[in-house]
């Protein structure tokens, strides 16, 4: 049998598109509405998607007021707090949370997360994230954002804290004898005791060892250094979608770095997200596509090109290339590398790349059901992805499309399960649960 599809949802945004609010039909409230969340999470799990996958911000995005005026992103439920709600209300469908390193501490992560994971019956995971909107810092009493590599090293560090306080009990610590009035047995707790660059963390967590052992972990960025932490610490990578020529060569090289680092590549999932829209016919589709990417306001597409360069975009020529030499800033590089790319190899004008970003600038399928699943199918059986996280057009139409239609197809092929493997999220994702490193198995 050929290997499986794994499916995310990416959900916060509901859609990454900047029109999706106003596009015919949708719920221009789908952000901040519990009710439309929570029917959401059930349709994706009817669907047997592998998780509902949060992105997040510690700021308002780094906008002009007259382009953030028209972002529905300004609010959103903290991930954190939705997600133990959307537990209680789903059986098997993982819940994924962004936590960044640089704006949080250890013990805020581990004990949120373990928590999140018994309350779901372990289908919690963590996507590690160090930032790149610079107002952040300004919520957190620093003027500057900080230097990129130093980022990742606070981040190295922070993952191996988070594991550490997660390792603090061993899965059958809490013996709750009350004939002879012990609760939990000593040998089995260990103080982590971490003392390094960053941090200084005693321990023991007060969170029993999460149900999976830890959340799974989820990396999302595609820098040299966010490729390096994701193949020493992550299990998925939520890759940026792209040509499959060039997705193709970033699984290479995460796989490798995986094998290079001592881990079993298989225990690194590489999902690229793909903003599919589904039509009965591939022109509908593209009508779709055409009438969204027309609801974007020019305000909104220099402001997003700004924000994926990491510098003030309104000044250049709209009709003229994209300048040369465009400064580095503390901004994600991926984000701008992937910009300047996309201007450089389509040869587009500054007006035409911002309109590309101010929509959705990424991998996009837009088709019918069947092409889509065509698509797919080369990425996965080519070497360019082991899933997919899916980004609706709009919501709920473009979920429910996909799950009605392309699920269907998928499952036809043998691409996609018809039942959950498992309970927890690792199960479904056929990831082993780990060792705790102060507890071994007799």
């Amino acid at each position: 049998m050929s290997r499986r599809l794994r499916l995310g949802a990416f959900m916060r945004p509901v859609s990454i598109h900047t029109a999706a609010w106003r596009y015919p039909g949708a719920f221009p409230d789908a952000n901040f509405n519990l009710d439309h969340l929570v029917r959401f999470a059930r349709s994706l799990e009817a669907a047997r998607f592998d998780a509902f996958f949060m992105a997040d911000h510690q700021a308002v995005l780094n906008m002009p007021i007259q382009a953030l005026k028209r972002s529905a992103t300004v609010t959103s439920f903290d991930p954190l707090t939705l997600l133990p709600a959307l537990a209680m209300v789903t059986e098997r469908l993982g819940l994924i949370a962004t936590a960044s390193t640089t704006y949080n501490e250890p013990w805020h992560v581990a004990r949120k997360f373990a928590s999140l994971d018994h309350l779901s019956g372990g289908r919690a995971g963590w996507n590690v994230v160090t930032s790149g909107n610079p107002d952040e810092a300004r919520n957190f009493g620093r003027e500057e954002h900080w230097e990129h590599a130093a980022r990742y090293r606070r981040a190295h560090e922070f993952i191996d804290v988070v594991k550490g306080l997660w390792d603090s009990w061993d899965d059958d610590a809490f013996i709750r004898d009350v004939s002879n009035g012990v609760y939990f047995d000593p040998e089995k707790m260990r103080v982590l005791g971490h003392k390094g660059e960053h941090f200084s963390v005693r321990g023991p967590l007060n969170v029993a060892r999460p149900i999976q052992g830890w959340p799974v972990i989820v990396q999302a960025g595609a820098s040299e250094d966010g490729r390096q932490l994701a193949a020493e610490t992550a299990e998925v990578i939520f890759a940026a979608g792209s040509r499959i020529e060039d997705a193709q060569a970033f699984y290479a090289d995460v796989k490798s770095r995986t094998a290079a680092a001592g881990r079993n590549p298989d225990h690194l999932l590489v999902l690229p997200g793909a903003f599919v829209v589904v039509g009965d016919s591939d022109e509908e589709a593209r009508e779709k596509r055409a009438r969204l990417d027309a609801g974007v306001h020019y305000d909104s597409a220099i402001a997003s090109l700004s924000v994926a360069l990491g510098t003030d975009a309104s000044a250049f020529d709209p009709d003229a290339p994209l300048p040369e030499n465009i400064p580095e800033t503390n901004a994600s590089k991926s984000g701008r590398d992937r910009a300047i790319g996309i201007a450089r190899r389509e040869n587009l004008t500054v007006r035409q790349l911002a309109q590309r970003l101010g929509g959705y600038g990424g991998a996009a399928m837009v088709g019918t059901p069947k092409r889509i699943a065509d698509e797919m199918q080369a990425w996965l059986e080519g070497g360019a992805c082991d899933g997919f996280n899916i980004m609706f057009p709009y919501l709920p139409g473009g979920l429910d499309d996909f799950v009605t239609k392309v699920v269907p197809e998928l499952q036809r092929r043998g691409l996609h399960r018809t039942e959950y493997e498992g309970r927890t999220l690792r199960e479904n994702l056929g990831l082993p649960r780990p060792a705790n490193r102060f507890f071994q198995p007799a």
